[in-house]
């Protein structure tokens, strides 16, 4: 339920009330604001009243996302940059020091007085600058990006990447080390851009739903029920009762499997080989089930505006209640067999310790923040359905470590299975998709959904024939990776695969 729901009066609601209303989705506004109520706004993100969701652009315009929480009143802020620039959020609220970037880079407008102006998606190879802007301009001299310079007796810099020695995505890190110390880390992106939000411009809603399910293929469900879910808003569709509990059974699967390979994959960068063999049979067990319950290991392109493609057959839940059935069983033991490995627990315990203070302050997501004491989670707040009939509970722990977030995924393993459950049980009969009506009209829509990471925000504009004129789409990844680089400080080296695992941030979401 929403703030607008329970008539509630908050800051954030006064805030709304005196602006000007632009559009409006699911009862969350987006109000145009002028530059004195934007920095008003900044001021609030600086003290911690107001979370910050995104930061985005049009031409000529910038979006800021913001939640109130514990009302779940949610809005979006619009400031038009006639000059090609705005006040910079970032000079007051890190979190949006990256997405400034990102924005000028995509659309040439500058954040007035930003800490770091550096590029950050565009690497100089493009062959035009700002291709989203309104002033994109041929280029063909790359250029030239400079590290924070790593100064200090004894100090030295280690430079890993962006190509890496096992099958990964490409970013690269560069370390200033004292020793075998960390004193810090700063990593630079968006080898794995793709120009998502630009092939999405204009796109038909399937081209552009096919889009939203490739910005992270490890979260294609959580992405795909995101756009559908934004699309749905702007048109006003209410999708049929059993394709909203489809989607969540593919969901919580999606997360099981995640969490599943998570686990092994951390243990596997301690020197502990046998849980990750063991995990990844777990996990390879759920892909096959989901192939025979959905067609598909990763559940891709099932769930679209409307509805989903396929329902779900007799042979394909027997194939889910039987994975469930070995889960449980095989899973408490494995569990035990963490628990009391003392080698291994001597590697998580106390390595990368998340401060509660920064993961509040950034607003992090899934088992990162849940791990640092931050109790977000986007099925209970501000909350979709079927979410709302079903029964869970959300683990929360302070400690910030590696072994808290081994402990949180352990915990939603538990969680998802019950939900899974208790889906299967309840699912309701009747058709998986509801027609799509052209509004007649522009509209716009935003969705924000959780995946196996954290929370997925979307936002969609549509003309009145239903194609897409702009999607943004903000993966979790944005507001957690910037907090690994603060949490590996005062590590050693040989602990930062194990740091990174324990994040598993997703390079292709971070980089669009």
């Amino acid at each position: 339920m929403t703030n607008a729901d329970t008539g509630a009066a908050t800051a954030l609601a006064d805030f709304i009330a005196a602006g000007d209303l632009a559009g409006r989705s699911s009862g969350w506004p987006r109000v145009a604001v002028s530059e004195e109520r934007w920095n008003e706004a900044i001021g609030r993100l600086a003290t911690g009243q107001w979370n910050m969701l995104g930061l985005w652009a049009e031409t000529g315009c910038v979006h800021l996302a913001v939640l109130e929480e514990p009302q779940a009143q949610l809005a979006i802020l619009s400031l038009d940059c006639p000059e090609g620039h705005y006040p910079s959020v970032s000079l007051h609220h890190a979190p949006a020091f990256r997405l400034e970037r990102a924005v000028k880079d995509l659309f040439g407008l500058e954040a007035s007085n930003a800490p770091d102006s550096r590029p950050w998606l565009d690497h100089g190879h493009w062959g035009i600058s700002c291709p989203m802007g309104a002033a994109a301009e041929r280029r063909t001299d790359p250029a030239a990006y400079e590290f924070l310079p790593g100064e200090g007796p004894g100090l030295h810099q280690i430079a890993v990447g962006p190509v890496h020695a096992g099958v990964i995505e490409p970013g690269h890190f560069r370390f200033t080390v004292a020793g075998e110390t960390i004193v810090r880390l700063e990593e630079r992106f968006g080898y794995a851009h793709k120009g998502i939000e630009a092939l999405m411009a204009g796109a038909p809603l399937a081209k552009a739903a096919k889009l939203a399910a490739r910005v992270s293929g490890d979260s294609t469900v959580a992405y795909a029920i995101a756009f559908a879910r934004a699309v749905e808003s702007a048109l006003g569709v209410q999708p049929p009762p059993r394709s909203i509990w489809l989607r969540a059974l593919m969901a919580e699967v999606e997360r099981i499997a995640n969490h599943l390979g998570d686990i092994g994959a951390i243990c596997n960068d301690a020197a502990f080989a046998l849980m990750h063999a063991h995990c990844g049979v777990l996990r390879e067990q759920v892909l096959r089930a989901s192939a025979t319950a959905f067609g598909h290991r990763l559940m891709r392109d099932l769930t679209i505006p409307g509805g989903v493609t396929l329902d779900l057959g007799g042979d394909g839940e027997l194939a889910l209640r039987q994975v469930l059935d070995r889960i449980r069983r095989r899973f408490p033991k494995l569990v035990g067999l963490y628990d009391e490995t003392a080698s291994l627990q001597d590697r998580t315990v106390g390595a990368g310790r998340l401060t509660p203070a920064l993961a509040r302050q950034f607003a992090a997501g899934g088992y990162v923040g849940r791990a640092s004491g931050r109790a977000f989670d986007a099925r209970r707040l501000p909350g979709y359905p079927p979410y709302d009939r079903l029964h869970f509970d959300v683990p929360i722990l302070e400690e910030g470590d590696v072994n808290a977030r081994i402990w949180i995924r352990i915990r939603e393993v538990e969680q998802s299975l019950h939900i899974v459950e208790q889906i299967l049980s309840q699912l309701p009969t009747g058709p998986i998709a509801a027609p799509l009506a052209s509004p007649g009209t522009a509209s716009e829509g935003l969705a924000l959904v959780e995946g196996f990471r954290g929370d997925i925000l979307a936002w969609v504009r549509l003309d009145a024939d239903r194609r897409l004129l702009r999607c943004h789409l903000r993966d979790p990844s944005w507001f957690q990776w910037p907090l690994l680089e603060a949490a590996i400080g005062g590590n050693i080296v040989a602990d930062f695969p194990l740091c990174n695992k324990s994040f598993n941030c997703s390079y292709s979401g971070h980089d669009l």
